[in-house]
């Protein structure tokens, strides 16, 4: 365990199963304070804030609907209620929806769900969080490699709201580099999670496209993130990191 991130407390939405509970693990083994949200997992969520006390740091769950801009204003409150303060901010709650533009029975409504999670959730977060962030502050939000290249048809408002994402770190850099928080993006590629197994599927379609033939693990892209939020990367703001094993070489 590092200690990198002493003192430091941090949010990480959707943070109670998959990629962002890997994440949130990376960041309390460098010793960050965890607070962590959920909307469908309840369980998997108080499970990972018990692991992540048991490696002697502080967390708490919250529930919230990232689709929801007044829950998400109101979850960054309570962190900052409940720990006094927010250093580190990682957009990871996500949505995906497959939908062919010119399919009559796509979901609408699932594919506006991911529009207002994936760029309206985040967008609430950040606005809620910068004010009350101090220098050194950390914004990473999870994007996908589908953002600039994606060689499957019917993810166009996935990839649309990923790429959105990349843009509006971008600029968010500029906003807030005065005040000395850096904002990034990782864009993962296929990791092995319930929501994507490595034998699920997409695997046929997905490992093939990586230089390194397999999936990643929540814990490699925790890897990313943790190096972001951690003073090492004090220099990097604007920047977007693929953590996808090739996928966009």
């Amino acid at each position: 365990m590092g200690r990198t991130l002493t003192g430091k407390v941090a949010l990480i939405t959707g943070g109670g199963r998959g990629i962002g509970a890997g994440i949130a693990r990376a960041l309390a083994s460098d010793c960050a304070d965890v607070a962590i949200s959920y909307f469908a997992s309840a369980a998997k969520a108080k499970d990972v804030v018990r692991e992540i006390e048991a490696m002697g740091v502080r967390a708490v769950a919250f529930e919230a609907d990232q689709a929801d801009p007044s829950e998400v204003e109101a979850l960054v409150k309570a962190v900052v209620e409940h720990f006094g303060h927010l250093d580190i901010l990682v957009n990871n709650a996500g949505a995906a929806a497959f939908g062919a533009i010119d399919d009559p029975a796509s979901d609408l409504p699932a594919l506006a769900r991911v529009m207002a999670i994936n760029v309206g959730g985040v967008v609430a977060a950040v606005r809620a969080a910068a004010p009350l962030m101090g220098e050194g502050g950390r914004i990473i939000s999870i994007g996908s490699t589908a953002a600039p290249h994606f060689p499957i048809g019917g993810l166009g408002d996935y990839a649309a709201s990923k790429a959105a994402v990349a843009a509006y770190s971008r600029s968010w850099a500029r906003e807030l580099g005065p005040r000395g928080i850096t904002v990034n993006t990782v864009q993962p590629g296929p990791i092995d999670t319930d929501m994507n197994p490595s034998n699920g599927p997409l695997s046929g379609v997905l490992t093939p496209l990586t230089a390194l033939g397999r999936y990643g693990r929540p814990e490699e892209v925790g890897a990313a993130v943790a190096f972001l939020a951690s003073p090492a990367a004090s220099y990097i703001t604007g920047a977007t990191l693929d953590v996808d094993g090739g996928c966009n070489a």
